[in-house]
């Protein structure tokens, strides 16, 4: 399947699971704690307001392709559905492109540029 076939909120779906999934092994490979800890921990990099900021400081240093971009448009204009009450709309919407980035790139094969992402964005968290 590619992404093109894909609806923005069905690849947020998808990216919001790659980058749990990249934090999650990150945090236990780094020895990072145990049990509430990590949970506590990972919410630095899985939350809305944390994933907003990511997409902010890679567009703001021209880090991300055109193509990446666009998916983080599709992902962000998506109809949101229900957002939660702790979470501004901007920031919720921004999010969910985030998430849509990653997941294109993961439909795409392009799990390279995942890493290269994680690695821009995950050591300025610790």
């Amino acid at each position: 399947m590619k992404s093109t076939d894909c609806s923005g909120r069905t690849l947020a779906f998808l990216g919001d699971a790659v980058w749990s999934l990249l934090v999650r092994r990150d945090l236990i490979e780094n020895g990072e704690g145990k049990g509430n800890d990590l949970q506590r921990k990972s919410v630095k990099y899985v939350s809305a307001k944390a994933q907003a900021a990511f997409y902010d400081a890679l567009h703001a240093s021209g880090f991300l392709t055109e193509e990446e971009e666009e998916y983080f448009r599709r992902g962000r204009n998506a109809n949101a559905g229900s957002v939660p009450r702790s979470t501004p709309v901007a920031v919720y919407r921004k999010s969910t492109g985030f998430e849509a980035m990653i997941g294109a790139l993961e439909l795409e094969g392009k799990r390279d540029r995942i890493e290269e992402i994680w690695k821009e964005v995950g050591n300025s968290r610790r």
